[in-house]
């Protein structure tokens, strides 16, 4: 083959590291975005958070520079005396506790208590604490913390007793399985009651047999737990009172009793972690328009330390004057992505709100239809951009806090020619479902046909998708005997 040199003409697409930067912002969440910036402005000298404090102190160092008798040749404050005044104290100036040190030092970081989480007290140390406090020899010592080890946090065996034993057997020599039952029996009488057994109706049994004798009904509700659980699972009350040859208001005090057990024991002692969300948006109805505010503490600003960058004027091309140059361009690219970011977000929070005015008046049953396409051919930005917008981003309104996802559905056509949300059609199912009969619960067949009576053709395969997405159990699990 004969070598040749051709020239070509092309385009190509190049995305700058600034560009990334801008990306790379426009798809954080609020939390990220915030620990991104606290990260930026440790590493970039040329970045500030402006306070009223040091804004007040350049005015007053501007007006004091029109003095230059007052003042010396750096502009800077008067030195500060050697010593304290003798009429003061230490606790006068430097007490951040009190109104005067508050006010003097405005510097001083005040503590939230709500802040501050305590130290709770989990499952596990619940169960060890009681460990310590029982009688047992070193043996059965350690097949208890073997059986505590094993234990979730709904209070139940995560391994079978059987697995346990062969895990202690390699370490604990002559160790039987009737010796692991003898200290699991010991477990299970721990507080909370029905801790440490292998099944639902295991744990039922324990907290039925540690209720006092004389409860009424007791040695019935034992019966029927321990020989008619499957029916008890099913609700069939014609089978229990068949079985049991009881009557119905026996059957519904029995039932009254189980009810009142605890199908989750150890959560009474495993505190859940609240998960606290920082919505971006904020959207308030005022003088009867909806209006989109920025969450203040993300929009935070942020600015180029203005002593910093006058150094850089009057500073030579040596090797620290480069550095300050190179970090003041990032510190101006940075903010110029963070503007981008806010705008962006703003501009599509305003579409979003405009086009679901309905669900933030009516509720989710009045959520319209939207694609991704719709906002972005609004606000003329591609769908990728809108997507990243709306990804870990919430929305603050009086029905709750939603993320921008929350807003997006496909539709479904109606018989007068409209479209219906998949939202709004959810909303519909869970309507129907929390007022039906839960003696007769209402099966996908039948509420595919209500929903045809209102002009929404949906299938029956549609709804149970549907039903399933916002947590309903089938018609079968939702009827209750009571």
């Amino acid at each position: 083959m004969k070598q040749s040199l051709q020239l070509r003409i092309g385009q190509s697409l190049t995305m700058t590291p600034q560009l990334q930067q801008a990306i790379r912002l426009l798809q954080l969440s609020t939390l990220e975005l915030q620990q991104e910036i606290q990260t930026v402005l440790d590493s970039n000298m040329m970045l500030e958070i402006p306070d009223e404090e040091s804004t007040k102190k350049e005015q007053d160092n501007t007006e004091k520079n029109a003095s230059p008798d007052e003042k010396t040749s750096e502009g800077s404050q008067e030195q500060l005396p050697d010593e304290l005044p003798i009429d003061s104290t230490w606790d006068d100036v430097y007490d951040l506790t009190g109104q005067t040190g508050a006010s003097q030092n405005s510097d001083a970081i005040a503590v939230d208590p709500g802040s501050i989480n305590s130290a709770t007290e989990t499952l596990q140390d619940h169960l060890l604490w009681q460990l310590e406090l029982s009688n047992f020899s070193e043996k059965d010592r350690a097949i208890a913390l073997s059986i505590v080890d094993a234990i979730d946090d709904d209070g139940y065996l995560k391994s079978s007793l059987e697995t346990i034993h062969e895990d202690l057997v390699d370490h604990l020599e002559d160790l039987e399985l009737d010796e692991m039952v003898a200290v699991l029996h010991t477990v299970q009488s721990f507080d909370p009651p029905g801790i440490a057994a292998c099944s639902l109706q295991e744990s039922l049994l324990l907290q039925l047999k540690l209720l006092p004798s004389q409860t009424p009904l007791l040695s019935t509700a034992i019966e029927l737990v321990e020989d008619h659980i499957a029916a008890l699972g099913s609700q069939d009350s014609s089978k229990i009172k068949r079985l049991m040859n009881i009557d119905d208001e026996t059957l519904t005090r029995t039932l009254t009793l189980i009810q009142s057990l605890n199908p989750r024991p150890g959560s009474v002692i495993e505190p859940a972690d609240t998960q606290y969300i920082a919505p971006d948006v904020y959207v308030r109805k005022v003088k009867g328009l909806w209006q989109v505010s920025l969450n203040g503490d993300v929009t935070k600003a942020i600015r180029i330390n203005p002593y910093y960058q006058s150094l850089i004027k009057r500073g030579d091309k040596s090797k620290d004057g480069q550095a300050m140059k190179d970090h003041l361009q990032e510190a101006r690219w940075f903010i110029k992505s963070l503007e981008s970011r806010h705008e962006t977000l703003m501009l599509v929070s305003q579409e979003i709100v405009r086009r679901q005015q309905g669900f933030l008046d009516h509720g989710a049953i009045a959520m319209k239809p939207l694609v991704l396409r719709d906002i972005a051919e609004t606000v003329e930005m591609h769908e990728s951009t809108i997507s990243r917008v709306t990804t870990n981003k919430y929305m603050h309104t009086p029905n709750g806090v939603f993320e921008l996802k929350h807003f997006f559905s496909s539709h479904v056509s109606t018989d007068t020619g409209g479209e219906c949300s998949a939202t709004a059609i959810r909303a519909l199912i869970k309507e129907l479902v929390s007022s039906e009969d839960r003696k007769k619960p209402l099966s996908d067949n039948k509420i595919a046909a209500i929903l045809l009576d209102k002009g929404i053709n949906v299938a029956r395969r549609t709804i149970a998708k549907y039903r399933e997405s916002i947590s309903i159990p089938p018609s079968s699990q939702r009827k209750r005997i009571l």
